[in-house]
């Protein structure tokens, strides 16, 4: 790897979701799962990286859990009750950080003040140039937007280099891997191929949003080993989309 490559991502927004923090189809928080995420988060944030990280809250509740025609909770509602548990995974995800040495913070785009500081882009900035890993929960605050686009969102409002994609498989492929053994790997790909091929990695508000800036997003493995570390400094692993 050459001196550019290690240079090139000194601030990265990470995007985990609510299935890292649980064995695979299982719900619930695994605090074997968030120590390993954690351990690795660390790991980078002592090599100088600037870490932010936007959290998904799937692996406690989904919105479209209540759907269902004879659901009383009216869909609004259901989105933040969502946002709470991205919070509930913020809070597991700070204290094993902090666990390992590690400064970190939790900001809430949901007021709540006892348990999480308010997100407000200055103070997230003034966290990271401080090498403190800033958890972002709650998604943007606003029901009908996903965290998917939450994280393109603060990616751009943190001036970050990279958005990252943390996810089970090892990029994005042509259909699902574990379902379809002859889905295709991509290595590389641009906004546009995402959009018009409608390949499920992210919602189609968060492509757009890095594709009107330019910022490019990689989507990798992280429960490989030294991954995350990799895509943080720059190394091209899984998928990258880009112009």
């Amino acid at each position: 790897m050459d001196v550019k490559s290690q240079e090139k991502n000194r601030r990265i927004v990470l995007k985990i979701s609510g299935e890292s923090f649980c064995p695979a189809n299982d719900r619930g928080i695994s605090m074997e799962s968030v120590n390993h995420l954690a351990s690795q988060i660390a790991q980078v944030a002592g090599q100088g990286i600037e870490v932010a990280i936007v959290m998904g809250g799937g692996n406690i509740l989904r919105g479209a859990q209540f759907k269902a025609a004879n659901s009383s909770i009216q869909e609004s509602t259901a989105h933040y009750m969502g946002m709470l548990a991205t919070v509930i995974n913020g809070l597991a995800l700070l204290d094993a950080i902090e666990a390992q040495g590690q400064p970190a913070r939790l900001m809430s785009a949901i007021s709540m003040s006892t348990v999480a500081e308010p997100y407000i882009r200055r103070r997230a900035t003034h966290h990271l140039e401080k090498k403190r890993v800033v958890i972002i929960a709650g998604g943007t605050g606003s029901p009908f937007v996903t965290t998917d686009t939450a994280a393109a969102q603060r990616a751009l409002e943190l001036e970050a280099d990279i958005l990252l994609k943390a996810t089970k498989v090892d990029g994005i492929y042509s259909d699902d891997p574990v379902k379809n053994p002859n889905a295709v790997f991509y290595s590389t790909l641009t906004y546009d191929e995402v959009q018009n091929q409608k390949l499920r990695v992210m919602d189609s508000e968060a492509i757009a949003k890095c594709a009107e800036h330019n910022m490019p997003i990689m989507v990798f493995n992280f429960r490989k080993d030294e991954n995350l570390e990799k895509a943080a400094r720059g190394e091209h692993i899984g998928t990258l989309v880009k112009n």
